[in-house]
């Protein structure tokens, strides 16, 4: 365990995948600078690679100073110990207080690793973050400045802030989606730090034989409108007016969990706390009741129109505006306005 470095800097790891960036990375460059404005320090991005010499850029643009580079042939693909390697011996070196890291696969791989290997505290799946001071309740010590980790609990019930008063860095991983992707300043400057990592073959225990990557088949987070089917809608043929009302208005098909388990339609649909994080123009809820975890994940849209027989559904309370009655009728009537109009 490091001990607290008060002045170090607020890093974000630089998650990108053939020299593209992933989204959530963007996303926490944002929120990274915030924190780091905070605490009165650099915002820095660790950004492992083969040939990513030209998104630095990217990243100067979303708020970050410097970008610790390290680019080596076996960074190619992401491996677990190659990867976890940079970034431990990393923040051994420059110390920084707070790490965050997208919750993707890679980054719930990655993140308890190197977590692990500093013994240092980390939050999965947040959904926010904030600075404040703490007042240790078992101790009476106050401690200034700390990262405030929230994220749901207990199913989505409450909403749990999680502190570490001791476990340097303060690490956290954050869900997709849940930060905003605020635009680039792209005539903003940094600082590119070249890293030098040695990776020798103990690191790298697998042999990558052949690499297939499958395309998701609905891309929620991109999408304008999403009409999304709960298990209020009963069967996949029901389904179907779900499909029918998107393509009419332009829009992606999403889902809920209970239509998601229910065999109605598959994961890649699923919008909630273990779905997708979306934030559209416009959200059509069908047959979905709105428990917690799904409203968790969609209650940010622009304008949210909800379709149920249940006049009393949570899912009305997040709604702009509320339709009572049977899909069944109303999304053909929907229908045949748009095309009308």
């Amino acid at each position: 365990m490091q001990e607290p470095n008060r002045q170090g800097e607020v890093w974000v790891f630089a998650e990108q995948e053939d020299g593209q960036l992933h989204d959530v990375s963007l996303e926490l460059c944002g929120k990274t600078r915030e924190l780091a404005d905070r605490l009165g320090v650099k915002a820095g991005a660790v950004l492992p690679g083969t040939g990513v010499g030209e998104l630095p850029k990217k990243l100067f643009a979303h708020g970050i100073d410097n970008v610790y580079l390290v680019d080596h042939p076996r960074l190619s693909h992401y491996q677990t110990l190659p990867y976890a390697k940079v970034l431990g011996s990393l923040i051994e070196k420059h110390r920084p207080q707070i790490v965050v890291v997208g919750a993707t696969a890679i980054g719930r791989d990655l993140a308890p690793r190197v977590a692990s290997s500093l013994r240092a505290g980390l939050t999965a799946d947040c959904t926010d973050l904030d600075i404040s001071d703490v007042t240790d309740p078992k101790t009476d010590t106050e401690h200034k400045n700390l990262l405030l980790q929230i994220r749901p609990a207990f199913g989505g019930n409450i909403i749990a802030t999680i502190v570490n008063y001791d476990q340097w860095p303060q690490m956290a991983t954050v869900r997709e989606g849940v930060m905003p992707l605020k635009p680039p300043a792209n005539n903003r400057a940094g600082r590119v730090i070249e890293e030098k990592v040695e990776i020798d073959d103990a690191a790298m225990a697998l042999k990558l034989i052949k690499r297939h990557v499958e395309q998701k088949k609905v891309n929620l987070k991109g999408a304008r409108v999403i009409v999304a089917g709960g298990g209020g809608i009963g069967s996949k043929e029901n389904f179907k007016l779900i499909y029918d009302l998107a393509g009419a208005i332009g829009g992606a098909v999403g889902a809920s969990r209970a239509a998601v388990d229910g065999g109605l339609i598959d994961k890649d649909h699923q919008v909630g706390q273990t779905g997708t994080t979306v934030r559209p123009a416009l959200y059509i809820a069908v047959g979905i009741s709105g428990a917690v975890q799904h409203r968790a994940g969609m209650e940010e849209s622009a304008k949210i129109i909800a379709i149920n027989t249940d006049r009393d559904a949570p899912i009305f309370s997040v709604a702009h505006y509320g339709v009572v009655g049977d899909f069944k009728q109303i999304i053909p009537m929907m229908i045949k306005a748009i095309k009308e109009k």
